[in-house]
């Protein structure tokens, strides 16, 4: 039976406190004021005080509303009519469609049991050069994409969605402007992929609340479908926006802050989101790329820091490039041996005399005498950089490599390159 009160001891912020009694932590409750009803979630209990976080805040509340428990935690609809629909962060649509009540699943669980998992041992293809050929993206992976302001990750996530092969695409979206919004919604939509598409999405003007549900409900939903043999792949863009409302709800509690006012659980919070991928047994998969924007351009930031303990690697988005150096996958060495027996000493190969170029360009910025050498060192590290390291260039690996080859034949001799002898004679253009 559900528990109902009629005083509200105190409003603070997006927080009211109740006194009640057999109430659980994050459990759901039912707010009835004179303009409506909203939803809340319990965030704290001390004794018989209640906290609770108001989702569409407290605007319109009074102390004598009506507060119904509803006796259970967080749920998400599950089932195909998902696909193609948009949710915000309480689950209710936003794209006009009808309200889904059917199979509800609770959100936020436990990661799962290790005796379920498989080792991750496939490619996941996006048909970006840059992580295909270079850091190849492994199913049930858990990478973050590290960013500052500015940069294009959201155009990178849209492209990921579009040209990735994988079943199912869950995106979920914090703190976002309107317009990144409707990028996700008309990019997904000009390349085809919103039909594969469930989409969770928490802009800036939403409340905190619902930005800290987004994970949860995006992460439940891809691990239904896993269940359903489908092999997911979860976009989640921006992980410090995620942090950032822990945060806010942690200053509202009057928790003991940490590094630089972040959550002591903050690792804790992070880990519980990224250990939600998963390759299962006999089943499907989840696959986790979570943009995370560093602040200043600091990785000792603590999201990122903490970020980088949790996942298998991560990509750097700068100058509106994958970089090669700092970026890694730390699984991909579990799939490049299958992919072409070219392809590990392609990838070593080029990025050695990429980062020959790069030193050879400082040298020329200096004003230094530049060699023959440096000279075909300078024309490769452009045409890398133009035909593989653009990020809307679109190649399947195997044209990637075809194209990598091709690169190298116009700038050095097969001797030049330092690949191994048996590798050229086999792919080094006839023409």
């Amino acid at each position: 039976m559900n528990k109902i009160y009629n005083k509200i001891e105190s409003i603070i912020g997006n927080v009211i406190t109740v006194k009640a009694s057999g109430v659980r932590y994050n459990e759901l409750a039912q707010i009835n004021t004179r303009f409506g009803k909203s939803l809340a979630q319990v965030n704290k209990i001390d004794g018989d005080t209640v906290s609770l976080q108001v989702f569409a805040g407290c605007q319109g509340v009074s102390t004598g509303d009506e507060v119904r428990f509803l006796g259970h935690e967080m749920r998400v609809s599950f089932s195909e009519n998902l696909l193609g629909r948009i949710f915000n962060g309480s689950g209710e649509p936003i794209d006009k469609g009808p309200a889904l009540n059917e199979n509800m699943k609770p959100i936020g669980g436990p990661s799962v049991n290790p005796t379920k998992r498989i080792l991750a041992n496939r490619m996941l293809r996006t048909n970006i050069p840059m992580i295909d050929m270079f850091n190849t993206l492994v199913v049930s992976q858990k990478l973050p994409i590290f960013s500052i302001s500015g940069e294009p990750y959201n155009q990178l996530l849209a492209r990921i969605a579009v040209q990735a092969e994988a079943d199912v695409i869950v995106l979920g979206g914090m703190g976002l402007k309107y317009d990144d919004f409707l990028y996700f919604k008309d990019e997904l939509s000009r390349g085809g992929a919103l039909s594969k598409t469930v989409m969770f999405i928490h802009t800036a003007s939403d409340p905190t609340v619902e930005c800290m549900m987004i994970p949860d409900m995006a992460l439940a939903v891809a691990e239904q479908f896993a269940l359903l043999n489908k092999d997911v792949l979860v976009l989640l863009t921006d992980m410090t926006n995620f942090a950032d409302a822990l945060k806010e709800i942690a200053i509202i509690q009057e928790q003991v802050p940490s590094n630089r006012g972040y959550p002591g659980d903050l690792y804790s919070q992070l880990a519980a989101r990224y250990e939600k991928a998963v390759d299962f047994a006999d089943s499907g998969s989840v696959t986790v790329l979570a943009v995370t924007t560093m602040p200043g351009d600091d990785v000792t930031h603590p999201v990122p820091d903490n970020t980088g303990y949790i996942t298998e690697g991560q990509y750097y988005l700068k100058g509106g490039r994958i970089e090669p150096f700092g970026s890694l996958s730390r699984l991909k060495q579990n799939v490049n041996s299958k992919t072409r027996k070219d392809h590990r000493a392609l990838m070593d190969g080029m990025i050695r005399l990429y980062a020959a170029y790069k030193e050879t360009l400082e040298k020329k910025n200096m004003g230094f005498s530049i060699s023959r050498w440096d000279e075909k060192l300078l024309k490769y590290g452009e045409l890398f950089e133009k035909k593989l390291m653009d990020l809307s260039v679109n190649l399947s690996l195997e044209e990637s490599l075809d194209l990598g080859w091709k690169i190298l034949s116009e700038c050095f001799t097969k001797e030049e390159t330092g690949i191994r002898s048996d590798i050229t004679d086999e792919f080094w253009p006839k023409n």
